[in-house]
């Protein structure tokens, strides 16, 4: 591997873990006020839009409330799972050889290492975005999920067009 291509490499690893820590830091805070602020002293639901609520839901399972009921140690097992995967990620950052991908893996990094400071802290995720139509609710979720969404659209949007030449 050349210089060039080396330090260039080198800029999108330390760009994804910027990424990284940044989704991290507005997942934390935002969970901090909506826990700390916004939901005292009861939770409660609050219409910020005629489609959009904040409302306190404690996730103990995976998406969509999966592997909910799995016991007591159920926390450990997840976060177990996820920081295995971001470390999985982080390795693959470190070969990224474009900024979108150092991007979608930074979303998705943080979005993990968020989620996994979730199951630490309180032994589930704090979800508090409600987005509805209809009285159709979607699944609550927080900046940490929106992250892994992003970065695995991204990723699809780099397999799908990356690397193709205009004919």
């Amino acid at each position: 591997m050349n210089a060039f291509v080396a330090n260039q490499s080198r800029s999108y690893w330390l760009f994804g873990l910027i990424v990284a820590v940044l989704v991290v830091v507005l997942d934390q805070g935002s969970k901090w006020w909506i826990l700390e602020q916004v939901m005292q002293p009861v939770p409660h639901v609050i219409e910020v839009t005629p489609f959009f609520n904040l409302v306190l839901v404690w996730n103990y399972g995976v998406s969509f409330g999966t592997f909910a009921s799995g016991g007591a140690l159920m926390p450990y097992i997840l976060s177990a799972i996820a920081a295995v995967i971001a470390v999985c990620l982080v390795f693959w950052l470190r070969q990224a050889e474009r900024r979108l991908i150092a991007l979608a893996l930074g979303f998705i990094i943080g979005g993990a290492v968020g989620n996994v400071a979730d199951r630490m802290l309180h032994g589930a995720v704090v979800d508090f975005l409600d987005f509805h139509v209809g009285g159709w609710h979607f699944w609550a979720f927080n900046v940490a999920d929106s992250g892994i969404s992003v970065g695995v659209v991204l990723l699809l949007i780099d397999g799908l067009f990356a690397g193709r030449e205009k004919s």
